[in-house]
């Protein structure tokens, strides 16, 4: 790992769109796929998951391996420029964050009427709305989950391919994010509101598909 600079601290703005660089493996990134990180005042390393804590930050990609050896690099040290303390399973921890933030992501999108559960009734939302998203609950059967891939293909073919999937959560966790009962597989409409979940359950599959999620 190179010697990181005097710019790997931002400034403590709000991150735009601007891009940032991980402490780690020094890529050049969006904000929306990195995880920023700000010292608490007693010296400990606290995720900003929203990017929006105050005092000056730094970055590192958003991969559960890349965490991991941020921590076993002392990375955070040398960022902050001097000797602070990471959490107890600080990669567990992140990941429960994102959880959390894209499930609360999903309630909105559900208290703002663009999310349909059942599959039956996600094949009929398929007539007449245009879907930004199918999800699978991640302990409901491969056996649904490919009929409704069947249906995707039959009623729209190659388009759609652009329908996106996500399988991270368990049928409690939906049930719980959408105020219903065993939800296994539900659908967003195209909308800013499933555009703001996608954005955050994406980033939490990222942390997650990475092959290597040990705590160092």
């Amino acid at each position: 790992m190179s010697d990181l600079s005097a710019d790997a601290l931002d400034d403590g703005k709000p991150a735009g769109g601007s891009e940032r660089t991980c402490i780690v493996s020094r890529a050049t990134l969006p904000p929306a796929a990195m995880i920023r990180f700000v010292l608490a005042p007693d010296g400990e390393v606290t995720p900003d998951i929203r990017r929006k804590l105050p005092g000056r930050g730094v970055w590192v990609t958003a991969r559960a391996s890349v965490l991991a050896e941020a921590l076993r690099k002392k990375a955070f040290d040398k960022a902050f420029k001097k000797s602070v303390r990471a959490p107890d399973k600080l990669v567990s921890l992140v990941d429960h964050l994102l959880e959390q933030d894209a499930l609360q992501s999903l309630s909105m999108a559900n208290k703002a009427g663009v999310v349909t559960t059942g599959a039956a009734k996600i094949e009929a939302a398929l007539v007449k709305k245009t879907l930004a998203a199918v999800l699978h609950a991640a302990d409901g059967s491969a056996d649904g989950v490919r009929k409704l891939r069947q249906v995707l293909r039959r009623q729209l073919g190659e388009a759609g391919n652009a329908i996106a999937e996500i399988g991270v959560f368990s049928s409690v966790q939906l049930d719980l994010a959408l105020g219903r009962v065993n939800v296994i597989h539900a659908c967003l409409d195209a909308s800013p509101v499933a555009d703001a979940f996608l954005n955050r359950a994406r980033r939490l599959q990222d942390f997650r598909e990475d092959p290597a999620r040990a705590e160092p």
